[in-house]
């Protein structure tokens, strides 16, 4: 139950960060950037592999790295949906 917790935080963590960097927001505010977080650390890790510092189980460097990709799709996409 707490290994659920700790990843749920250092997604949102990783998330907000992938953010900060790219100066964009995720839509739906924290629970975005705990998907994005989420989901850009199994990509992250999916095609870059499990180097670097871990914490909750994520390799933090390709998952900050996944999540910056994620947030940079999901902001094309929704600036293409508000430009419709």
């Amino acid at each position: 139950m707490l290994g659920w917790l700790w990843a749920l935080i250092i997604g949102g963590i990783i998330g907000a960060l992938a953010g900060a960097i790219t100066s964009r927001d995720l839509p739906a505010g924290w629970i975005g950037n705990i998907v994005g977080g989420l989901v850009g650390a199994w990509i992250g890790q999916s095609l870059l592999g499990t180097w670097g510092p871990q914490l909750a189980g994520m390799a933090l460097i390709p998952s900050i790295i996944g999540a910056i990709v994620v947030v940079l799709i999901v902001s094309a996409i929704f600036g293409m949906r508000k430009r419709m």
